[in-house]
């Protein structure tokens, strides 16, 4: 039997659910034994926009969209090049490795159209059976058309390809994620890859994020965090700090509030990190700093949103705006009920600094009362707005 070898180039950048059910589509409809996905490296026909993650990302994720076709294949035969390559190169080495194969070139309708124009074209019309996307009635009379012409010209005939359209490119996408958007149109493994990376300046989808921070805790967690999102965003308006990022914070800033001593410590020990003897001996402090360690390498937060909740527990010397917010939504969020709440509810929309220090002060006392000696940081905090 003759091997039916699909080439399914592109920058993949990022690659979608467009690319996926494309692949899927041709994979079926053309019986495909192989379909070998290209990634390219320089583009011959358009450049790379400046802010295009590393080669090694590109292919990363272009292995990730494509793990559930068994017949996929990801070539790096392309990515690293520093020239570019042309399809007709690559077809070229292709027929080396499989001489007695069938090969079928997919292409989009825009590409298909201009086929002619590519470089060494008749040896590329001679080598492989152009296989189109079509995206229905849109596009399929100009398909018909270009078709009957490559059959009058070059005695080759067309596949075409029907795949459920999905109108959106990857340009568009790139723009969608840096507005929380996009989500739908990309696996989950790869949006978390592209958001923990901070990939076209993605900013992580509220739902997503929240789900994977409220998925760590147990439920009386949970409320006490959906409380501290709703004041920090409260606080944030009228203290007029990027909202964006006390929303990220307050969601994030309990997500390792249920590890165990051990897993803290661990956490440390992944980002490089030993715990000193004092860390260890305030087990209960250790989240705030294993939180944000994980906040940034996971969800790739700003420094801002980092320290943040690296702070939030203690509080420190000279806190910028978020990092009081944080620590405030944390003390008078909804669940909390203790001795001067509503005190302190009250004085954080009037005076934030004010705040800060009878937040410390009710806190200080609460470890003393309790026979705890409190963390430093927490009186230099108090020592810092009071100018002493």
């Amino acid at each position: 039997m003759v091997l039916r070898i699909g080439i399914f180039g592109g920058t993949f950048n990022p690659p979608h659910i467009g690319h996926f059910r494309g692949a899927k589509a041709a994979v079926d409809q053309l019986a495909l034994d192989k379909l070998i996905i290209i990634p390219a490296g320089i583009p011959p026909h358009k450049s790379l926009p400046e802010d295009s993650p590393s080669a090694q990302m590109r292919l990363h994720m272009t292995r990730g969209a494509f793990q559930n076709i068994a017949q996929a294949e990801i070539s790096d035969m392309e990515i690293f090049s520093e020239k570019p390559i042309y399809t007709s190169q690559t077809v070229a080495k292709l027929k080396e490795q499989y001489p007695d194969a069938q090969m079928f070139l997919l292409v989009g309708t825009d590409m298909y159209l201009t086929l002619e124009t590519w470089k060494d074209s008749s040896y590329l019309l001679s080598a492989v059976i152009p296989a189109v996307f079509s995206r229905g009635a849109m596009d399929l009379q100009s398909i018909l058309e270009h078709s009957q012409k490559l059959k009058d010209e070059y005695n080759i005939e067309t596949e075409i390809v029907q795949s459920d359209a999905v109108e959106i490119s990857s340009s568009q996408l790139r723009q969608q994620f840096s507005q929380r958007e996009g989500i739908g149109y990309i696996t989950d493994t790869n949006y978390s890859y592209i958001i923990s990376n901070r990939l076209y300046g993605a900013k992580a989808d509220w739902d997503w994020l929240r789900e994977r921070s409220l998925a760590r805790l147990d439920s009386r967690r949970v409320a006490h965090v959906k409380g501290c999102e709703i004041e920090a965003i409260a606080l944030a308006k009228r203290w007029a700090v990027d909202i964006d990022d006390a929303r990220e914070a307050a969601i994030l800033h309990d997500i390792t509030k249920m590890l165990s001593l051990e897993e803290n410590i661990k956490v440390f020990s992944e980002h490089g990190i030993t715990p000193t003897e004092v860390e260890i001996a305030e087990e209960k402090l250790m989240h705030a700093k294993t939180g944000a360690l994980l906040a940034k390498s996971e969800f790739g937060v700003s420094d801002a949103v980092f320290d943040a909740i690296y702070c939030h527990t203690t509080g420190k010397v000279d806190m910028s705006d978020l990092e009081k917010i944080i620590f405030i939504a944390d003390f008078i969020e909804v669940e909390r009920d203790f001795p001067g709440v509503e005190e302190l509810r009250k004085v954080a929309y009037e005076n934030l600094n004010e705040a800060m220090i009878l937040g410390l002060k009710i806190s200080l006392q609460d470890l003393y009362d309790n026979g705890i000696t409190p963390n430093p940081l927490s009186q230099e905090a108090l020592d810092f707005l009071l100018g002493t």
